[in-house]
């Protein structure tokens, strides 16, 4: 009897707070739902239901079929290309699409596609969850119909709740007003597959040649790889991120019965072999517009309010910024190519052409092809207007005619810079911090330190003497003195992107980095040194219009300090006689006054050459694809050949300007009016510095002409 009034007890317990619970969630709800009402949010979202009901009504299958043209210009106004519709894009009815590309996409993307009105609620619960976490919308929830609703009528930069609420209403309005197999037709049309390429068949053509029909499963997958992120799967840039993706994609499909175990199988293992289309070799072969559409992407960016960052506190901090960068760049990007823009550059194509020439015919000797047809033997050189700070020329390799892609090297690929490093991080800093062009090193070999080219050491130096000659072990010196970093930070201010954690080591200082640096990163870092030590991020765009003649960006160009102007002008100064040293013999025609800086790597598997003058600064490289000594790259000196050649072609009939010098000058002191004034006496002057020249020859028959740094 006892244990029946226990359990009696027990089952009244537990009814009553039962009801006590019901009752604190109908409270909450009941609060929740006068917070709805009173705080004005049903209002909010009644009134984004209405504009999604309005934007998909009045809507009509030809607002999906994208359209792209995109006209750039050079610096004097003529057309260096036009990208158009009928070359980039192609629509593609639901019955012609292969059935892999519907299965592949509903596998990785959004399984229950067939079954929901146009969201997921299971889905949408977990980008609540993260949304009431980091406090905006940072994933997940999206079905393709909501994807599709993104990317047809939605402003991705915004990452409040009302973003994902008129998402979820367009997705839902979608729904009531086509079929789903409509829906994955609109959709497979206009998702951005990277490099200017809106749907299948603009991406089946551009990166395999063929049709939509001849496609494998492994190859459909690859595709759809792409558009997760199209920058971090640019199949281009980043082939192995692609592949890794796609084997994702083999495995969703199998686990969903798509495919068998032996397709899967033979899928994952397929090599993907890209086919560029011969009538898009020029396109892809031009890097003025490879450079000028990353510019202009980026400039519609900075247009629209997205802050570029450099620094992170943590890796998590990090990775959120690349996400967010990747989705801007692509939605970007896609606009540039749909919106009838003109772009209008500050490429001068007469300078263009000739570094182009410049670099086919100091290299035209290296026949040698890797598998995919592109010469192994690369260059990629850059050249920047010191008055403006913006690119002239960009040229990102060896000219040829080949039937596959071939990247831009001279902002996309990083490679080590030798010595051409020193002046950025060791000596222009070390100025700054009261050495001088006279104080005095001792140059010797010491324990645990690098060695000079040819083992000569020279005893007490001064750095002026140690910079043309690139002595190793004063640079260490020195570096270690100021910490790497210090001499790093220089980097950071210029936005060098290749620097990682573990550059943060004395052997940088020789060039020897991780990931290494670019020509564009190079020329604009030379050109601060011109331009009195103010960094100016380097760009080729100096505008865009839009269709209607509206002005959608305008180049104005954000200046960092980033050295001294006594510093720079000393560094300067020390630069100009390199040509005493490393550099001899390759001077300038009719006394055009330079300062240069050469860096060879160990080994010989990466030659520089940069340097500049009052009116241009150029830098240019030399070396394989694939890291590899190249021979007598020491006696041949072909990216200085390649410098003093191009840069002899561009300056003929300009008169020669001298440096300014690095005592501080009066106020009144015009810069433009001392490229008049300055050029008086030249002669005279020249005359003496050719005889310093003859009483110094004698010193320079002991150095080495090269400089053999630490890779």
């Amino acid at each position: 009897m006892a244990k029946n009034q226990k359990t009696k007890k027990k089952k009244h317990r537990v009814f009553w707070g039962f009801i006590k619970v019901q009752i604190v969630l109908m409270t909450l709800v009941m609060i929740a739902v006068g917070y709805y009402f009173v705080g004005g949010y049903a209002k909010q979202v009644d009134s984004l239901r209405h504009k999604a009901h309005e934007l998909v009504v009045n809507s009509d299958p030809s607002a999906f079929v994208p359209s792209q043209t995109v006209t750039v210009y050079a610096a004097n106004g003529d057309v260096i290309s036009e990208k158009k519709s009928a070359k980039q894009t192609g629509y593609v009815a639901y019955e012609d699409i292969p059935a892999d590309f519907v299965t592949a996409i509903i596998s990785i993307e959004d399984k229950k596609f067939y079954s929901h009105n146009g969201v997921d609620i299971k889905g949408l619960l977990r980008a609540v969850k993260a949304m009431l976490k980091n406090g905006e919308v940072t994933q997940g929830g999206s079905t393709i119909t909501m994807q599709l609703a993104k990317l047809i009528y939605m402003d991705v930069s915004r990452r409040d709740w009302q973003y994902k609420i008129e998402q979820m209403a367009i997705a839902m309005e979608l729904e009531k007003i086509y079929s789903k197999n409509k829906i994955m037709e609109f959709y497979l049309n206009n998702i951005y597959f990277a490099n200017g390429y809106y749907g299948i068949v603009a991406a089946c053509k551009g990166y395999f040649n063929c049709e939509l029909s001849d496609l494998t499963v492994s190859q459909v997958a690859f595709l759809l790889a792409i558009p997760n992120s199209p920058t971090y799967y640019d199949p281009l840039t980043n082939y192995d991120n692609t592949i890794k993706r796609r084997n994702l994609i083999l495995r969703n499909m199998r686990e969903d019965g798509k495919i068998s175990e032996r397709d899967y199988e033979n899928a994952v293992n397929e090599i993907i072999i890209l086919d560029h289309p011969e009538d898009e070799v020029e396109k892809w072969n031009n890097y003025v517009d490879t450079y000028t559409y990353y510019c202009a992407t980026r400039a519609l960016m900075e247009a629209n309010g997205f802050e570029f960052k450099q620094d992170f506190e943590t890796e998590e901090e990090e990775k959120e910024y690349d996400e967010a960068y990747d989705e801007q760049f692509a939605r970007y990007q896609k606009q540039l190519f749909s919106k009838g823009y003109s772009i209008y550059t500050s490429i001068d194509m007469d300078k263009q052409n000739a570094l182009q020439e410049t670099i086919d015919k100091r290299l035209k000797q290296f026949k040698g092809k890797n598998d995919e047809g592109i010469y192994e033997m690369q260059s990629s050189a850059v050249t920047i207007d010191n008055d403006t700070g913006m690119v002239v020329a960009i040229v990102g390799g060896r000219s040829q005619d080949f039937s596959s892609y071939t990247l831009n090297r001279a902002y996309q690929s990083h490679r080590q810079p030798g010595s051409s490093i020193k002046p950025l991080i060791v000596y222009t800093p070390c100025f700054e911090n009261g050495y001088t062009k006279d104080s005095k090193i001792v140059d010797e070999k010491f324990k645990d330190g690098p060695k000079n080219a040819a083992n000569i050491y020279y005893g007490d130096v001064t750095i002026d003497f140690a910079v043309q000659q690139s002595l190793n072990t004063v640079a260490w010196k020195l570096y270690e003195e100021l910490t790497p970093e210090v001499g790093l930070s220089y980097l950071r201010k210029m936005n060098f992107n290749g620097i990682v954690d573990e550059d943060y080591i004395l052997p940088t200082c020789l060039g020897g980095f991780t990931k290494g640096v670019s020509s564009l990163e190079m020329a604009s870092a030379y050109s601060a040194l011109e331009n009195d030590g103010v960094y100016r991020e380097p760009s080729c765009v100096r505008s865009i219009v839009d269709k209607d003649q509206n002005v959608v960006y305008k180049y104005e160009p954000l200046e960092q300090i980033v050295y001294t102007e006594t510093a720079a002008r000393m560094m300067t100064e020390v630069l100009t006689h390199v040509f005493k040293g490393t550099a001899r013999d390759f001077e300038l025609d009719n006394h055009m006054p330079a300062a240069v800086k050469t860096g060879t790597t160990n080994d010989s598997k990466d030659s520089w050459f940069v340097g500049y003058t009052r009116y241009y600064t150029t830098a240019v490289w030399v070396g394989f694809d694939m890291p590899k000594t190249i021979e007598n790259l020491t006696k041949e000196k072909y990216s200085s050949h390649i410098w003093q050649d191009y840069m002899n072609h561009i300056h003929e009939g300009l008169s020669p300007l001298k440096f300014l010098p690095y005592a501080k000058l009066s106020d009144d002191f015009n810069r433009e009016q001392s490229r008049d004034d300055q050029s008086e006496n030249r002669d005279d002057e020249d005359e003496q510095e050719q005889q310093e020249n003859n009483e110094n020859q004698d010193d320079r028959d002991h150095a080495d002409d090269a400089d053999h740094d630490a890779e």
